[in-house]
């Protein structure tokens, strides 16, 4: 197995088990609004610092970009790992137990390993670059739906950029009677994981930021989808929407949007 994939898994374990212990004790939870609609808790917190501490304890040279602490560069620049330490932060709050660890490693802009880890149901997706994805030790493809009508979507709302919000409801018009249905279920590193093991056929949402989107990425392209921008670009980190599917639905949603 990957080295760096090896570390993730370790670290989102650990994270993982303080993740469900405090959730099961809301009561000790401390929690803060960074912005309209942005919280964060003193859970998100130490798990990232858990998380932190497992990767420096195996590569202490390694940079990080953590979304609370933000960019910690280390000796060696040209290795990130970022870092979401609870993905779903709100449902986390109100005892929805659908939440998630997102972490992912990159070597001089290219993302090697990704891990996504649910601690609620014990579902662990990863990949290696250029070695396929897991969901624990099972591999995971894309599903082979090729048809946008049957397909399911999964989507968020652009609540860090609500001036997003009158182009996200004209796709959302666009596509809603054309999809067989949507979900919009808080945890976009989730999103992309279903996606990657057929849960959902395509997933789309705009003004994410790259630990939201880093990991889930890469595990779509190893289980065979495509990612891109809504208007079909190459996803960068600097993208400010996204849009994955497996090749038939991604072809057909492109097709669907390609005037807005």
């Amino acid at each position: 197995m990957n080295a760096y994939r090896t570390i993730a898994i370790r670290a989102a374990n650990l994270a993982g088990d303080f993740i469900v212990k405090a959730f099961n004790d809301r009561d000790r939870v401390i929690s803060r609004k960074k912005d309209l609609n942005d919280y964060v808790t003193n859970v998100d917190q130490q798990s990232e610092y858990l998380i932190i501490d497992t990767i420096k304890a195996a590569y202490p040279d390694h940079s990080i970009l953590g979304e609370e602490s933000g960019l910690k560069e280390g000796a060696d620049k040209d290795t990130v790992w970022i870092i979401d330490p609870l993905d779903g932060t709100r449902n986390f709050i109100d005892g929805n137990p659908h939440f998630s660890i997102s972490i992912a490693v990159k070597q001089k802009g290219k993302t090697v390993a990704a891990v996504i880890f649910d601690p609620m149901r014990d579902e662990m997706f990863s990949a290696a670059n250029g070695s396929g994805a897991q969901l624990n030790q099972s591999r995971i493809r894309v599903a082979a739906e090729k048809k946008l009508d049957k397909s399911i979507l999964a989507t968020g709302f652009p609540f860090r950029a609500k001036d997003s919000v009158d182009t996200y409801l004209e796709y959302f018009g666009r596509l809603l009677p054309e999809c067989s249905d949507m979900r919009r279920a808080g945890s976009a590193a989730l999103d992309l994981a279903y996606l990657a093991c057929g849960r959902v056929n395509g997933f789309w949402e705009f003004g994410l930021s790259e630990w939201d989107t880093a990991a889930g990425v890469l595990i779509v392209k190893e289980a065979g989808g495509l990612v891109g921008d809504v208007k079909g670009n190459p996803f960068t980190a600097k993208s400010k929407s996204i849009m994955a599917a497996n090749p038939h639905v991604f072809k057909q949603f492109m097709q669907l949007v390609k005037d807005l």
